[in-house]
């Protein structure tokens, strides 16, 4: 069985993230959709939450299975026994970071895991989780970018 890790924040998921795991689920047997706390970041969703809005995004998909966790990627797409992990990548600009991330994760898994990169359909692929909080707060649509259930959401969490 082929299967797949593929961890962000989701804060929050996007059409763009979902294009990614729809591509995924079509081409591996399963398909782990981790939901990772980033210390970095204060985050418009909580982790909870975060992980709510992602099984709702992904129930009509049989074969993906939403996880949550912290530290690195690598430990939790091994502990799933994940053959590889998939990136969406949108341009050229994601290439320097992606390729890094990449290495190091190939390195600290002992060569255990590959990663693959998965580019999102052309309409998805300037789509961030940051613009879309950043539209949002500035009261402007959202709905091309991101679900019903998870504007819905932002909606109610910040009471617009």
């Amino acid at each position: 069985m082929k299967k797949v890790f593929y961890a962000g924040s989701f804060d929050p998921i996007t059409k763009g993230h979902l294009n990614v795991i729809h591509q995924a689920s079509n081409l591996f047997d399963e398909v782990v959709v981790a939901v990772m706390q980033n210390s970095s970041k204060k985050p418009f969703f909580t982790l909870e939450e975060r992980v709510e809005l992602v099984k709702k995004t992904v129930e009509d998909l049989d074969n993906v299975q939403v996880v949550t966790g912290t530290g690195a990627a690598y430990k939790l797409a091994k502990l799933y026994e994940c053959q590889a992990m998939i990136r969406g990548l949108r341009g050229v600009t994601d290439f320097d970071s992606e390729i890094q991330l990449a290495t190091t994760n190939r390195k600290l898994s002992n060569r255990e895991l590959s990663t693959i990169c998965l580019f999102p359909d052309q309409e998805y692929q300037y789509i961030s989780s940051s613009i879309v909080r950043e539209l949002f707060s500035l009261d402007e649509p959202i709905d091309d970018y991101v679900e019903p259930v998870v504007e819905e959401a932002m909606v109610k969490k910040y009471k617009r």
